[in-house]
């Protein structure tokens, strides 16, 4: 399912009326505000409903004033109220001055953000205006209201990574890049079996809407080229559809720390099973601490901030608290969240 509404920033012919003219800086765009929601207002309830979870609830907003017909696009967010948009959600991206939200994809965005159903939740919204890469853009003041969701499971929204990997399948769900913010940012783990695979990612389980790179630079077209990877092995992937780029970087795994035998100086190697697409060690641990940690280097390590057996990026040490023969799994490949396990021999 489509989460992310992206139309693109048509660029601008030229821009016939400016507020006022620098000969040293030349022409100067005025913005002169006006950028408000105006539809929900801050005493207002939407109470979700699975039964609705096709309909769709508006939210508008007055546009921006730059002095003149601007082709403006505008991006919605919303967070948890309180959360200063740390970690928003993009509800829709585009070139109009309201935007229709399914319920039931606003209903999956609140519970994977922990949010309970049943019980309201306070929720901010904003839009931001952008005219020109040029020009910063607007952002409005916030509007905070309330929302109840309904239990429902979670569905994370993605991306499918057909490839000569694994047969150029658009319908295979297990080779995907995840987004479980719902905000435009995506993220797996793929294994890729063979050397120098091609690949491409589609909207949905169909080539009707895909995405190449016709010049490997890292942008994404639609309809593109396919994208190279290089060796063989587990790829990290990342895709902003926001701005339609793309990263892709290969990995392998160790374990580090002050409870390994080389302490702190140097890692000790994980082996990827592609049965059953875990990393893992079998290693003779001192009483200290571990982390995960890709290629050798910090650039790209896990830790585990809430000691609940699920990892973050840069996330704190792991604790070890008896010494002895330990297999160590680390579990990242083909899910949306990743996890570890830690069992004495």
């Amino acid at each position: 399912m489509k989460y992310i509404k992206y139309i693109a920033l048509s660029g601008l012919a030229g821009i016939a009326l400016w507020s006022c003219q620098d000969d040293n800086l030349g022409p100067v765009l005025h913005k002169n505000g006006g950028l408000a929601i105006t539809s929900p207002t801050a005493d207002q309830t939407w109470e979700l409903k699975e039964i609705n979870a096709d309909a769709s609830n508006t939210i508008t907003w007055s546009p921006a004033d730059y002095g003149f017909a601007a082709g403006t696009t505008y991006k919605l967010q919303m967070d948890l109220a309180g959360n200063n948009f740390a970690e928003p959600a993009v509800l829709a991206n585009v070139n109009a001055e309201s935007a229709d939200i399914k319920q039931g994809d606003l209903n999956n965005i609140l519970l994977a953000k922990e949010a309970e159903g049943e019980t309201p939740v306070q929720v901010d919204i904003r839009v931001i205006s952008s005219v020109n890469p040029d020009v910063a853009p607007d952002t409005s003041a916030v509007v905070t209201f309330t929302v109840i969701p309904y239990s429902s499971s979670v569905v994370i929204p993605q991306l499918q990574v057909p490839g000569s990997y694994q047969g150029w399948a658009p319908s295979d769900s297990t080779t995907a890049v995840y987004s479980p913010k719902s905000n435009g940012l995506y993220e797996a783990f793929i294994y890729f079996n063979i050397d120098d695979a091609k690949y491409k990612y589609t909207v949905g389980p169909s080539w009707d809407t895909n995405y190449g790179d016709d010049g490997n630079d890292g942008s994404l077209n639609q309809n593109g080229a396919d994208i190279p990877a290089g060796a063989a092995g587990v790829y990290k992937l990342n895709v902003d559809f926001n701005g339609l780029t793309h990263t892709g970087l290969r990995t392998d795994w160790g374990v580090i720390g002050s409870a390994t035998a080389n302490g702190w100086d140097s890692d000790q190697n994980m082996t990827f099973d592609p049965a059953t697409k875990k990393f893992t060690a079998t290693l003779d641990l001192t009483v200290g601490e571990i982390k995960f940690r890709a290629n050798d280097d910090w650039g790209v390590n896990f830790g585990d901030d809430g000691n609940n057996k699920s990892v973050e990026y840069n996330g704190a040490n792991i604790a070890i608290t008896e010494a002895g023969n330990y297999t160590i799994e680390l579990v990242i490949v083909g899910v949306p969240k990743y996890k570890y396990t830690i069992k004495k021999n």
